[in-house]
């Protein structure tokens, strides 16, 4: 059996905001240091991208996934979009994201042509498009039946199906008489399958994963990803593992803890304000001390509101989930460089101590999920592994991220009581 570690969602250059060294080559090689196997290819259907991807990628004896032609070759890559619909329900502007995985690169060519009818594809490597989601999955259904498409960072505030300023309550509300075809939600760095667990209406769904990234490095690439395990890696197995939410398959998600994503709690980050909890938030109307503008409704919020389970709920056949940070932060703070800053993240001693690590313990995975935390101590700093330590148990101190700001990790002070049983085991534990 084959252990796949995947990032099923991330972005090209030719993505809003995303660095121009969002480029195969620069990914691979990343993603190897990461301990990322299977990746998304992001943005196929852009046609810069698509010729790009069809020169540098070749298919691995039919498998419907695909190797870099100069490269590392124990990488893998999926063929990938994410699309942005706009269209009425209920008297209101819905605007989300989806994300679309292709059987390979002529499906993506095919469904590129038929989707052009409700947008520029080429105007940015994500495009919008002015389709009702039904008759997106519909559309590219009729292109191939093993397509498989899934709403993207479920609860973020903006662009997201259960988003509170332009999303729905219910999968069928978005996706209408097509809600049948849809079998995962990504829930997105602010929320975690805890939060998710608490919404009885997604127990038909596979919870998932995946970094979304606008960057090649380690801190963004596979901050967030799903553990499979396979016989031989193919496409259509992993539909399958999805399609039938196969638990001997689908092991599951690694996940940042809630706290760490952009709008886990309210606030208003022109003016300052925030986080700001769910109860406060409440009393304040989600309205701004300040400036009396609305405050950025909190993921956690926007979970309270279609909850009908208590905190601590778990389906008895869940998938389950490890926390993870990215080893470059933790680095940064064991060695008390400000981790919030890219320049600093990518600085030449952040650099020199992440290589030296992943050149003698493994790759970034191996180093936060098996490693004994002696040997990081031995080969790092005490102060690195006791933070893997904390981040293992679930006791990392985070204030949570509001309005398009991320959280602050903190050292840890005190053992308070657990929101959830630690995950006190191993990534190899499950193989």
């Amino acid at each position: 059996m084959t252990r796949v570690i995947a990032d099923l969602q991330i972005h090209s250059r030719y993505s809003g905001a995303t660095s121009p060294r969002m480029v195969l080559h620069e990914i691979g090689y990343h993603a190897s240091l990461k301990g990322l196997n299977l990746l998304g290819t992001g943005d196929a259907l852009h046609p810069q991208w698509f010729r790009e991807l069809r020169s540098e990628l070749s298919e691995v004896d039919g498998t419907g996934l695909y190797r870099l032609k100069s490269g590392p070759s124990d990488i893998l890559f999926i063929i990938q979009t994410e699309v942005a619909t706009v269209h009425e329900f209920r008297g209101k502007t819905r605007r989300i994201h989806h994300v679309i995985l292709f059987r390979g690169l002529e499906e993506a060519k095919e469904a590129a042509e038929v989707l052009s009818r409700y947008g520029d594809i080429s105007s940015d490597g994500r495009p919008v498009l002015n389709v009702r989601p039904a008759e997106l999955v519909e559309r590219v259904l009729e292109v191939d039946e093993d397509c498989f498409i899934f709403p993207a960072h479920a609860w973020t505030p903006w662009w997201s199906i259960f988003g509170s300023i332009g999303g729905v309550d219910r999968v069928e509300e978005c996706y209408e008489d097509m809600a049948d075809k849809i079998y995962a939600i990504e829930t997105g760095l602010s929320s975690d399958p805890p939060m998710n667990w608490r919404v009885s209406s997604l127990d038909r769904y596979v919870l998932l994963s995946s970094s979304d990234s606008h960057s090649p490095y380690p801190y963004r690439l596979g901050r967030e990803a799903v553990v499979f395990k396979f016989e031989t890696p193919s496409y259509r197995e992993l539909v399958k593992a999805l399609k039938t939410r196969d638990k001997t398959r689908v092991l599951m998600t690694l996940e940042v803890p809630p706290s760490y994503g952009k709008y886990h709690w309210s606030g208003h980050r022109k003016c300052g304000v925030g986080p700001v909890p769910p109860e406060k938030a409440r009393e304040m109307d989600y309205k701004c001390p300040r400036c009396g503008r609305r405050l950025t409704k909190g993921v956690e919020d926007r979970v309270e509101e279609l909850a009908d389970r208590p905190r601590g709920y778990r389906p008895p056949d869940a998938i389950d989930f490890m926390y993870v940070i990215p080893l470059q932060e933790l680095i940064a703070l064991s060695i008390n460089i400000d981790y919030t800053s890219e320049t600093l993240l990518q600085s030449r001693k952040i650099w020199s101590e992440y290589s030296s690590l992943v050149n003698t313990l493994g790759n970034e995975y191996k180093i936060l999920l098996d490693t004994p935390t002696q040997e990081i101590g031995r080969a790092s700093n005490e102060r690195l592994a006791s933070l893997i330590e904390d981040m293992r148990r679930g006791e990392l101190e985070i204030i949570p991220g509001y309005d398009g700001v991320y959280g602050k990790i903190l050292p840890k002070s005190s053992r308070g009581e657990r929101r959830i049983d630690p995950r006190t085991g191993t990534l190899e534990d499950y193989l």
